[in-house]
């Protein structure tokens, strides 16, 4: 499993199949999450397949999280089932702020 210390999260990649649409969306509202919230972080979105290198934490829908894992396998991989409700954005944030490790456990550890 990656841990990432929460200082070192400087990339942060919302990840879709391949379009736009819901994913888009998630990626802004994060953006906006973050900064209200006083973090540094950039995010970026990206088709799954495209993630950059040096991302650090990739928020994708369990549906996409395998292939998440394996085109970044250096980053922490956190997957969430409802655009509407995302919990994977909510652990994030909730790390972050914390100055918890980010893991795909939602214990943070």
């Amino acid at each position: 499993m990656v841990v990432k210390q929460a200082a070192e999260v400087k990339l942060v990649a919302f990840a879709c199949e391949a379009g736009m649409g819901s994913s888009l969306i998630g990626a802004n509202q994060l953006k906006k999450r973050l900064k209200d919230a006083g973090l540094a972080v950039t995010v970026v979105h990206t088709p799954v397949n495209e993630i950059p290198p040096e991302t650090d934490v990739v928020i994708a829908h369990e549906g996409l999280a395998a292939r998440a894992r394996a085109a970044a396998p250096q980053a922490v991989v956190l997957s969430f089932r409802n655009f509407l409700a995302n919990a994977a954005s909510d652990q994030l944030i909730r790390q972050l702020t914390a100055g918890q490790p980010v893991s795909s456990d939602p214990s943070g550890g």
